[in-house]
């Protein structure tokens, strides 16, 4: 019996055609226990605003979820949630976060691929102090478990600094699908378009947007480099990032116009000077005056006063919003709120909590 359905798209299929993927927090009571109904519901808010995938399990869910005993928990919760939300129609990029050293990582790419999730977010955070030959080996193994994300971490919040042969041996695995670029820094981030770039692997790795305080010009340039004496062109096509766990239908409109003005020939002053008021967005959603301590109390504050967190407790009682940060979030929310998504939450959200 032959069926006409359309085989689902690969994850590697998915993530090329340049989506915005918001990086999941985690809802948690005063009691800071899993708060399943708000946590379901930001599930449902991601989806609707058009998210392309969810990132579950990574920064911004907290590391910290693994030592409290919620990490498969969380990981189904957000699958189960996505599958029941959404048409099996409609494709969607899981990704899994993972961390540790290698037979850590290796056993949650299996948990994950065995929940459903089609892809891994790396962090190599914990192989730190390891030569480029095991940092590779690390990555192979994870890769024979799923499709791999790499994920070049800033070294602020624990990220390890990656040179361009690095990204060249990465970028040649073959179950690499894309690569998260957020060391928060120019240079770095061109050495992973050179390492790509000289990989080969141009149209087989994505890139992704990570960096959170360039968001627009990372999405809008072509990043041209030298490859055997001819120029190879390479963009990013899409966005995973803890900054858009917020205002996440304004950030689907944004990716939308980035990905609109990176098939013209200019790029209008217009949408370049954006690139300034999202960064300003995130020098207060992340906590920037005091090196990202508050980045995801930050996240949380602004989803609190949307409804769709009940507080911003985090795992670690001493994690919070720091000095003069909510009234940093109270400027950038007045003077970009058509940034914002205030009004589509606020028409939503009963749904999404019931």
């Amino acid at each position: 019996m032959h069926s006409n359905a359309t085989p689902a798209p690969s994850v590697r299929d998915l993530l090329r055609q340049g989506l915005a993927i918001p990086a999941h927090p985690l809802a948690l009571d005063a009691q800071r226990r899993l708060d399943t109904r708000h946590q379901r519901a930001l599930t449902r808010y991601y989806l609707d605003a058009g998210a392309g995938g969810l990132a579950v399990g990574v920064h911004t869910t907290q590391f910290a979820i693994r030592e409290a005993g919620l990490h498969e928990k969380v990981l189904t919760l957000a699958m189960e949630t996505a599958q029941s939300w959404v048409p099996a129609s409609r494709p969607l990029a899981m990704v899994a976060g993972l961390c540790g050293a290698t037979r850590q990582a290796v056993a949650e790419a299996r948990l994950a691929a065995g929940i459903g999730y089609n892809a891994g977010l790396l962090s190599l955070a914990a192989m730190a102090g390891h030569d480029e030959d095991a940092l590779i080996a690390h990555c192979e193994a994870v890769a024979r478990e799923i499709a791999l994300i790499g994920f070049y971490l800033q070294p602020a919040v624990g990220g390890i600094e990656l040179g361009v042969s690095f990204w060249t041996r990465f970028a040649a695995i073959e179950n690499v699908v894309a690569i998260k670029v957020a060391p928060f820094h120019r240079y770095r981030t061109l050495d992973v378009v050179r390492g790509v770039a000289l990989a080969g692997a141009e149209d087989r790795v994505t890139l992704y947007t990570g960096n959170d305080d360039h968001i627009v010009l990372d999405l809008v340039t072509p990043f041209t480099v030298m490859r055997d004496g001819e120029p190879v062109t390479v963009r990013f096509q899409g966005g995973l990032l803890g900054h858009w766990s917020v205002w996440t239908a304004g950030a689907v409109r944004l990716l939308a116009q980035c990905r609109r003005a990176a098939q013209d020939s200019a790029v209008s002053a217009e949408l370049l000077a954006l690139d300034s008021r999202v960064t300003d967005c995130n020098s207060a959603f992340f906590d920037v005056a005091h090196q990202f301590r508050g980045c995801i109390a930050g996240c949380h504050e602004v989803l609190r006063r949307q409804g769709l967190m009940a507080g911003t407790w985090c795992l670690d009682p001493d994690e919070g919003l720091s000095p003069g940060q909510a009234a940093l979030i109270d400027r950038v929310c007045r003077e970009h709120a058509d940034l914002g998504d205030d009004a589509f939450v606020a028409a939503n959200l009963e749904r999404w909590l019931a």
